[in-house]
């Protein structure tokens, strides 16, 4: 589909059964040049452990587009700052959050950090998820959702951080028009310069070295 219409999806993630027997949680990036992508749920929720026993992933990775470079925060991975620095690190300009929550208070968790997110590392940050009922289906039997497309807090920028936003729990689609320049000029020379501002002498995680030494563990 991606290549038949000249598009790249970014898909919802989905349980997967591992080689090893493990079960994984799963977000599948197809390019319109054909490319496929995967991008592991790094920390499953306790609900998703106690249920289906999902196991976590255990590396992010940035994934080249020809539209800049994107990462992936399945759910409950976008609530964990050091995911998202890693793939602003990698190069990524726009986080994608496909994600599946049961209440709104689920919901807010999961758009509280993603908006926080876009801010402190200047991307956009992209929602996704699912609304309605499937009350046959045991521990998906509802969903609550608002999809949005989120900025960071400055003037090249949607004046309260909101490019778009949909309509609570309904079935919508959102578009909005993001402009990689805006982040480039943000990041360089805005109003705040989180991403030049850090203080590496204070603190810093080296996750070349980190997954260097899990490698060897494995």
């Amino acid at each position: 589909m991606a290549m038949r219409l000249n598009i790249n999806i970014i898909g919802g993630s989905t349980p997967v059964r591992m080689d090893n027997g493990d079960v994984k949680n799963i977000s599948y990036v197809f390019l319109r040049d054909g490319a496929v992508h995967a991008q592991d749920k790094i920390h499953p929720t306790p609900n998703e452990r106690f249920w289906w026993n999902i196991k976590g992933g255990s590396k992010v990775a940035a994934i080249p587009t020809d539209c800049g470079m994107i990462g992936v925060l399945i759910c409950y991975d976008s609530e964990f700052p050091e995911l998202a620095r890693r793939l602003v690190d990698q190069g990524a300009l726009i986080l994608f959050v496909p994600f599946c929550t049961d209440e709104r208070q689920s919901y807010l968790r999961v758009r509280y950090c993603a908006q926080a997110r876009a801010v402190e590392n200047q991307s956009y940050v992209v929602l996704a998820g699912n609304v309605g009922n499937l009350p046959n289906v045991e521990n998906m039997d509802i969903q609550y959702a608002q999809s949005c497309i989120l900025t960071p807090c400055d003037f090249p920028f949607a004046r309260d951080g909101i490019a778009a936003d949909t309509t609570p729990n309904s079935e919508t689609v959102a578009f909005a028009d993001l402009h990689l320049d805006d982040l480039v000029r943000a990041r360089n020379s805005g109003t705040v310069t989180n991403l030049k501002d850090r203080r590496y002498d204070l603190y810093r995680i080296d996750w070349e070295r980190k997954e260097a030494e899990e490698a060897e563990e494995n």
